[in-house]
């Protein structure tokens, strides 16, 4: 069987049953396991799909998890990732966060440091870091955005939250996508939490887009970000050997392998 035809074959699948089996596919295709894997693989980096364990699902089908499960998952990889974030910062300096959870890991990291300023839409990151030791001691700021709120994930958005970023010049807008490809670049989910993250960008001297490996290679509805418009990306270390890592390469992207110290 021709790849191309293999290819059809699998879409036919992806659209009936929402989903593919490796080994179904590879008893009823009469090929190999490396050679599904294979076509998987190069579908995903096309964006027709997305691999999970066994197999792989419509890359339509990605929905992003409740915040709270978002906030349970991958911890030790976006702690590592918020330690090497909080390196790059400097005190007395203006930051921008979106509403990410790895934002918010980042943003109890910010509050060990003096004379920040954090310009957020979330209420979460507004709160771990507007701490009494955080705001009186070492005199850090927090800025909350007005706008239209929503709790998933609780936070600010729309055009009254997008006009308010636009009146601040911040150092650095940490940001955490919903997905980041070397082509498609940083996207989201939500129309919304796009608009934010672009208003960052554009009012920020420099960009750091904050993904673990489960990130990467995935495209989701709406780009906000081009890898040539970020200054530096921080990936967890499993993300060293990802496929997708080529392509960031090949793009010439500064990146970062976090730390494996979380404390």
């Amino acid at each position: 069987m021709w790849q191309e035809e293999r290819r059809q074959r699998l879409r036919a699948l992806l659209a009936t049953f929402g989903g593919v089996s490796i080994d179904r596919v590879t008893e009823e295709f009469g090929v190999s396991r490396e050679t599904i894997r294979r076509d998987l693989l190069e579908m995903e980096q096309d964006g027709e799909l997305k691999r999970v364990r066994g197999g792989a699902i419509p890359q339509a089908e990605l929905r992003e998890p409740p915040y709270a499960e978002r906030q349970s998952v991958r911890l030790r990889e976006k702690r590592q990732i918020a330690v090497s974030a909080a390196s790059l910062v400097e005190a007395g300096q203006t930051l921008m966060l979106d509403a990410g959870s790895t934002t918010a890991i980042l943003s109890e990291r910010l509050a060990q440091l003096s004379g920040m300023t954090i310009i957020t839409n979330s209420v979460d990151v507004a709160n771990r870091i507007g701490t009494p030791d955080s705001l009186q001691d070492r005199r850090n700021k927090v800025v909350l955005i007005g706008g239209r709120f929503t709790v998933q994930p609780p936070a600010t958005f729309g055009a009254s939250a997008i006009n308010e970023i636009m009146r601040y010049h911040a150092d650095i807008a940490f940001l955490s996508p919903f997905g980041l490809d070397a082509r498609s670049g940083a996207t989201s989910y939500d129309p919304d939490e796009a608009e934010i993250a672009r208003a960052m960008v554009a009012c920020s001297k420099k960009t750091i887009m904050l993904a673990d490996y489960s990130k990467l290679g995935v495209v989701s509805r709406v780009s906000y970000c081009t890898i040539d418009a970020l200054d530096t990306i921080i990936l967890d270390r499993s993300a060293q050997t990802h496929v997708e890592m080529a392509n960031f390469k090949q793009k010439n992207a500064n990146i970062v392998f976090a730390t494996k110290r979380t404390a």
